[in-house]
């Protein structure tokens, strides 16, 4: 599977700062000092509906970090994957009469297309689901063999007592894991199982359903953790420097997920960073594709909306608060690219080196773009109030505007 065309990320004068980012696994800040090549792996999307405003926000926090790493000269090694074959997908090509395969390319292109829109850098793998089926197979095999996973009814389940560090990405209580394992695709109810918690790393093959030969585990399809796992394992390894995605996966996507790796690797931790973004609303309510209340990228594009303006209105919330999309989040953000192009279009202006000074330690500070924002504009009212007399200036802003913030004035 291929990702989306990058855009070109303009070199500064001088060199950004190492980041430091919350750590949901230690609820603390920690400084990642990633060596010559940053190991990133962002979990993708169920292409069974368009990039929503909620998706958006995630993968805008994600190419925000690799943007710091990239301002401080090191290489990024990004990972995203697409989960092409699910629950939710299935059911969704059956309500709709459409092709579940057809469904997924049709979704996933048009996520594409929403990503270079927003100039989200692309993953150098991009892999799916079904694709990936190859490597899964063997990974449940081991886990079953080394008996940290057990067969019910032709499924295969991991047990998470297997992992003595089971728990510790989202440090939860088991009242709470079982809660959330119940909203969130797991079978916590299900009779035979050992531990409730237990998720599945392979479905038999159910009756009119898609299903791929898993060799010894027999005709079905791979669960939703083993999935990340087995893909994340083969292009970044073990001890890779950030697992990303909405705060809704810390349980139990990337709790479930570390546990498999830390039992077939026999090494601590999967990641050494779990980084969280937080949830958009919409009319009070969480904006997901089971409630419906949806603010669609590609409608607002289709609308006309400039998607640097749709940047802007992510960048005005810190990544790991919940906030809520608002007609006025937008209009702010429209008003705001208009400010910031109306200041660079002038040959010169105050000295735009404090201002890149001042964005980077915004960014390094956990990916705090608000305060970049401000920075930004503070320069834009001055240059707005008296000028500057220093040439060049506006373009050394745009140019920091587009590689450290992603938008393109």
């Amino acid at each position: 599977m291929h990702a989306w065309p990058a855009s070109e990320v303009p070199a500064l004068p001088g060199k950004g700062r190492d980041l430091q980012i919350h750590d949901t696994a230690t609820d603390g800040l920690v400084t990642l000092d990633p060596g010559p090549v940053a190991r990133i792996y962002v979990c993708g999307i169920t292409p069974y509906d368009a990039t929503h405003i909620g998706h958006a926000a995630t993968y805008n926090a994600f190419d925000l970090v690799q943007r710091v790493w990239l301002d401080t000269k090191r290489q990024v090694h990004y990972v995203q994957n697409v989960t092409d074959v699910d629950d939710p997908l299935l059911e969704r090509a059956l309500r709709d009469n459409v092709d579940w395969v057809a469904l997924a390319e049709k979704e996933t292109a048009l996520f594409r297309e929403d990503m270079t829109a927003l100039r989200m850098l692309p993953p150098q793998h991009y892999i799916g689901a079904v694709e990936a089926i190859p490597g899964i197979v063997p990974l449940v095999e081991r886990l079953r063999d080394a008996g940290a996973a057990y067969e019910l009814e032709g499924d295969i389940y991991f047990s998470v007592e297997s992992d003595p560090n089971f728990g510790s990405v989202s440090n939860l209580d088991t009242a709470a894991m079982r809660l959330l394992s119940a909203e969130r695709g797991g079978d916590p109810d299900r009779p035979g199982k050992k531990n409730p918690l237990d998720p599945m790393l392979w479905m038999a093959a159910r009756e009119g359903e898609p299903s791929w030969d898993g060799g010894s585990l027999g005709r079905g399809r791979p669960g939703w953790h083993i999935e990340c796992v087995a893909i994340a394992l083969d292009h970044l390894g073990m001890g890779f420097d950030v697992q990303g995605g909405g705060s809704d996966l810390a349980f139990p996507h990337h709790e479930m997920g570390a546990s498999h790796a830390q039992v077939l690797t026999g090494e601590f931790p999967m990641a050494k960073a779990y980084v969280h973004a937080g949830m958009v609303a919409l009319h009070g309510e969480k904006m997901s594709k089971s409630k419906g209340n949806l603010v669609f990228v590609s409608t607002l594009r289709r609308e006309g909306v400039d998607p640097a303006a749709i940047r802007l209105a992510l960048l005005a919330h810190h990544y790991r608060a919940d906030w809520e999309w608002t007609d006025q989040v937008l209009e702010d953000a429209l008003a705001r690219v208009d400010r910031w192009r109306a200041a660079v279009s002038r040959p010169d202006g105050p000295p735009a080196e404090p201002l890149v000074e001042e964005i980077r330690a915004a960014l390094a500070n956990d990916l705090d773009a608000p305060a970049a924002l401000a920075a930004v504009d503070r320069w834009a009212a001055l240059q707005q109030e008296r000028g500057g007399t220093d040439e060049g200036a506006p373009g050394v802003v745009s140019r920091a505007v587009d590689a450290l913030l992603g938008v393109a004035l």
